[in-house]
């Protein structure tokens, strides 16, 4: 993103912030510059997510950077978790230049915990059962982050890692692949050690995850 681009997006975001109070967070992510590490350029209300200026990214955020070659659509009103617990309604937009590619993100998470814990409450009264996906974490550091997309990770292939079969182990490597976990900075070793594979047999799987 160039000088320019960067000072619109937070006179935008301070700009929602003040239109919207305390709790809704505006966050301004630089995906065109190689740090990983260090995407956030603007944030308004950063106590929400517990970040600040010079954090890192969020799930969304790599599986932008991992899929930014194709088709990508803005990402609206969806439900996320900070990492104290709030409960976020949440929109992820696209920044483009002018060749439609990818560059940034303006993200906007409101706070809406304790209208969620009413409407929890309303739900006790007038559900059968209940409903729910659980909502994505946003977390304030990238080792975090990996951390969580491991988890889930191993979760969903549903074993212990020591009765998982190579297809189990491909499995949590295909999932982290798609959510852009090896995009942060020595993901591979940490992943080869918790799933007690080599290096070797990592790339080996990424190749067959990708050829396939």
């Amino acid at each position: 993103m160039t000088k320019a681009q960067i000072d619109f997006y937070s006179r935008l975001a301070k700009g929602i912030a003040a239109q919207f109070g305390p709790g809704c967070e505006i966050v301004v992510h630089d995906l065109s510059e190689k740090d990983l590490e260090h995407t956030i350029v603007a944030i308004e209300n950063g106590h929400i997510s517990g970040r600040s200026i010079g954090d890192g990214p969020s799930h969304i955020v790599l599986e932008s950077l991992q899929n930014r070659d194709k088709e990508l659509k803005d990402k609206l009103s969806y439900l996320t978790r900070s990492n104290d617990g709030k409960i976020l309604k949440s929109s992820t937009i696209y920044i483009r230049d002018e060749k439609g590619e990818v560059i940034g993100i303006l993200g906007i998470n409101f706070d809406i915990s304790l209208l969620s814990a009413v409407d929890e409450h309303i739900r006790l009264f007038i559900d059968t059962e209940k409903p729910g996906t659980p909502p994505e974490s946003i977390t304030p550091s990238v080792s975090d982050l990996l951390n969580e997309l491991i988890e889930q990770a191993l979760k969903k292939v549903g074993k212990p890692v020591s009765m998982m079969t190579k297809e189990d182990k491909m499995s949590a490597v295909k999932f982290l692949n798609d959510s852009g976990a090896f995009l942060i900075t020595k993901s591979g070793p940490k992943v080869c050690s918790i799933l007690n594979i080599s290096k070797y047999t990592l790339y080996s799987y990424l190749d067959e995850i990708k050829s396939g």
